[in-house]
């Protein structure tokens, strides 16, 4: 009885093991995908911290409540815009994503703040200029680390997702340009 018993439970085990093998692959399946897809083709990020305020993150000295929003990485170095809302890593911490509007484009002289040396910058080829909304007290943007090369671009922010009274496609060809930005 004891060894006939102890064959049931083998081939149950067995049967266990084939079905969990078979669940499992069919799931790790998924997992390639899924990275390729969040990295290059777009993922949700959280919005954190001040310096795109108002435009992001507008309840940030009243709540703890924080932007979701759609990053687009498709495509996301080719044909920049003043305007536009990026996502690049950052070039005094790459291992941080940074989240400014792009203010200017190569070849674009550009008015700096503090605590940027000069009056003025021109940017270079194949690099852009970036900025917080703020206004400049409680950003780091390129006028700490001057014009940052676009290939450092790693998406766009195209989506607003929460809060609900925010939600809606970011129309930043809708923003107003920087004053004092002579076009290259």
């Amino acid at each position: 009885m004891a060894l006939g018993s102890a064959s049931a439970r083998a081939g149950s085990d067995q049967r266990f093991l084939r079905q969990f093998s078979w669940h499992l692959w069919r799931w790790a399946t998924w997992i390639p995908p899924i990275i390729w897809f969040k990295e290059y083709v777009g993922e949700f990020t959280v919005i954190n911290g001040p310096s795109m305020y108002p435009f992001l993150n507008e309840n940030y000295n009243e709540s703890l409540r924080r932007n979701v929003c759609w990053v687009q990485k498709l495509y996301a170095q080719d044909n920049l815009q003043r305007g536009m809302v990026v996502t690049f890593k950052n070039p005094l911490r790459p291992e941080v994503l940074t989240v400014k509007r792009v203010v200017g484009l190569e070849g674009d002289v550009v008015p700096t703040r503090e605590p940027f040396p000069n009056a003025f910058v021109r940017v270079p080829p194949g690099h852009i200029w970036v900025e917080g909304d703020e206004g400049g007290k409680l950003t780091l943007d390129s006028n700490t680390y001057g014009p940052i090369s676009a290939r450092l671009v790693t998406g766009r922010i195209t989506y607003i997702l929460s809060p609900w009274s925010k939600a809606g496609k970011v129309k930043w060809w809708e923003h107003p340009e920087r004053h004092g930005i002579v076009r290259g």
